[in-house]
């Protein structure tokens, strides 16, 4: 029979254990620290029917999703995970509790092209805070808290979180008779980083029709810079001109009065009025967080409040706020960058429990007492040398063996090996699991900054 050539799919990533191991550990930080602020897990399907997928139709949505048929159903993979919370809180408004708070970690689905840092299946990490009717700005100043308690549990010390409001830019351009070009100017804006000024300037007047002193002003104006009290000194010299920008500044205002009571450093935040986020829906404040050793990369956790998530499913006004960490991408160009930390404990096992005789049964009972304690235990079997029996332990990076012989046995005791440092103690089965606790101390951070020093 013709062997078939194992192969992954372009733009769909496949980890090996050690790394899946650090996957997953910034994962159950991002879980902890979502569940800290009263998020509820969700999980909705990877499948979809199509129309409820593509409500709001068009564009590069469509173009990217992964569509097909099975029988008479019109079915696609989800693209994100918003469109499904949007589905999930229109199905279930009745039987949910508002303000609903909820996160979500899953896969979505792109059809575009598979390029370094850019996949086609990958892992979203997302919160919402959906109101009924209403929901009041405070939520919008504890996202950036949220942002950087989970950055900091990850080992990042270095990240700052841009903050926006899209009133203010909407207000500013309404100032200028630009009103009804607003969106167009937004997502020219949002590209100044990759294009620079002049290059925005160029589409703004040649692409977009925007009179040159007016792009002129629009340049001046998110070009205002300083610290956060001086950026907001500067959007009070255009208060009292137009009401959706006088809205935005409070807001702004609210959000920054109150972030030192929810704990974020005054490094980690600053007033960008160059961030506006492309997607149209966003209507208030928006986030971009990035890593400032590395622009390159650009955000690694965006997004912003919406005023209605699902209009396209209900005639329920839901207004919301969230975030979405692509986490994948994140994930690939920190272990890219040298980020992801090299001294991590990623083995299966804490302990491999060694049977030194053919006697199974107190090494089976060895490894309940230690399992019962919380140590991660696997116990070998194998009827391998001890030489490779520890070669497979060392391979693992499994840091302790627990060696049952015949003295051990019939003393009721444990060799405990460190096979980091080679110690070897004998103690009971009872005391074996705070000796191995102690011997591996603190787990440590799964990221680390850039000089490789801990954070």
């Amino acid at each position: 029979m013709e062997k078939i050539k194992p192969r992954t799919l372009s733009g769909f990533m496949e980890l090996l254990p050690p790394q899946q191991q650090q996957m997953e550990a910034m994962m159950e930080i991002l879980r902890r620290t979502y569940a800290l602020y009263g998020f509820t897990p969700i999980d909705t399907p990877a499948i979809e029917a199509a129309e409820v997928l593509l409500a709001k139709g068009g564009g590069e949505t469509e173009k990217q999703i992964y569509r097909f048929t099975k029988g008479d159903a019109d079915l696609a993979l989800r693209f994100d995970l918003t469109v499904p919370l949007a589905k999930y809180v229109a199905m279930h408004y009745g039987e949910l509790a508002f303000p609903f708070r909820r996160y979500q970690i899953g896969k979505v689905y792109r059809g575009e092209r598979a390029q370094r840092g850019r996949f086609r299946e990958f892992y979203q990490a997302d919160i919402d805070i959906i109101g009924d009717g209403q929901l009041d700005v405070l939520n919008e100043a504890e996202i950036p808290a949220i942002i950087c308690r989970t950055f900091t549990a990850m080992g990042l010390r270095r990240f700052c979180i841009c903050v926006n409001n899209r009133k203010i830019l909407n207000g500013f351009y309404e100032m200028r008779g630009l009103g009804e070009k607003a969106g167009d100017v937004m997502r020219t804006v949002d590209k100044l980083d990759k294009i620079g000024a002049d290059a925005v300037r160029e589409i703004l007047v040649d692409e977009i029709g925007v009179p040159a002193a007016d792009a002129d002003a629009v340049l001046a104006f998110i070009a205002i810079t300083g610290d956060n009290a001086a950026v907001l000194s500067a959007l009070d010299g255009y208060a009292g001109q137009n009401e959706t920008f006088d809205t935005g500044l409070a807001e702004l205002k609210a959000v920054t009065a109150n972030l030192t009571a929810f704990g974020v450093p005054q490094e980690n935040f600053r007033i960008d009025l160059t961030i506006a986020r492309g997607l149209d829906y966003y209507t208030g404040t928006v986030y971009e967080t990035l890593l400032p050793d590395h622009p390159e990369i650009g955000s690694v956790c965006s997004g912003g409040r919406y005023d209605n998530l699902a209009e396209y499913y209900t005639d329920r006004p839901l207004p919301g706020v969230g975030i979405s960490i692509g986490l994948t991408r994140l994930f690939y160009v920190l272990g890219e960058q040298g980020y992801l930390n090299p001294a991590m404990n990623t083995a299966p096992a804490d302990v491999l429990v060694l049977p030194m005789t053919d006697a199974q049964e107190p090494a089976v009972r060895l490894a309940t007492v230690l399992r019962g304690a919380g140590i991660r235990t696997q116990l070998y079997n194998e009827k391998k040398k001890f030489k490779a029996k520890l070669a497979y332990a060392d391979r693992l990076g499994i840091p302790y063996a627990a060696l049952l012989g015949e003295d051990e046995i019939a003393a009721g005791k444990v060799s405990l090996k460190d096979l980091r440092t080679g110690e070897q103690v004998t103690v009971t089965p009872e005391e074996a699991p705070e000796r191995i606790r102690r011997g591996l101390g603190s787990a440590g951070p799964v990221i680390v900054e850039p000089d490789g020093t801990k954070a």
